[in-house]
């Protein structure tokens, strides 16, 4: 298992969002499909802007804390038939859970309980050499553009 960071939503020519998942060297990267209100999800959550009111992946968050819950970490486990799976890890005071999900709801819990994401070793095979994707010169411009994001997000707090 490899852990990966979150590293935004892309969107293909069709305007379907897209999860991006990155190993930690940020060479690779999974590229998951997903629905628009679950991109949107996401996008809060990496925004880190609370909404005025909690949305459903903040209820479930914060009904596993008032039960004792806490989200430990998200695994996306495998790929059949053009769909990926995904667990989340509750641990309890006294015992562990798995529950089965979507990535994109994994993902959505994940940023928001601050947990780490995992892909497994059989799912490695899927990522993508990012400097397989783009030319040098596209590459040189995603880090301009990576490096603007994370000195905006920083002026916002």
């Amino acid at each position: 298992m490899i852990r990966v960071n979150v590293k935004g939503i892309a969107y293909d020519m069709s305007g379907n969002p897209i999860i991006l998942l990155t190993d930690q060297e940020e060479e690779r990267v999974l590229p998951i499909w997903v629905g628009l209100l679950e991109a949107h999800s996401i996008a809060v959550a990496l925004g880190q802007v609370p909404p005025p009111r909690p949305l459903t992946h903040d209820l479930f968050k914060n009904a596993c804390e008032a039960m004792g819950a806490r989200i430990s970490q998200v695994v996306i486990t495998d790929l059949k038939d053009s769909t990926f799976y995904a667990e989340v890890h509750l641990a309890l005071p006294e015992q562990g859970l798995v529950l089965d999900a979507r990535p994109s709801d994994a993902v959505a819990l994940a940023l928001r309980a601050a947990a780490p994401v995992y892909v497994t070793d059989k799912l490695t095979e899927h990522m993508l050499f990012i400097k397989d994707l783009f030319d040098e010169e596209t590459r040189a411009e995603l880090e301009k553009i990576f490096e603007l994001t994370k000195e905006y997000k920083k002026s916002l707090h």
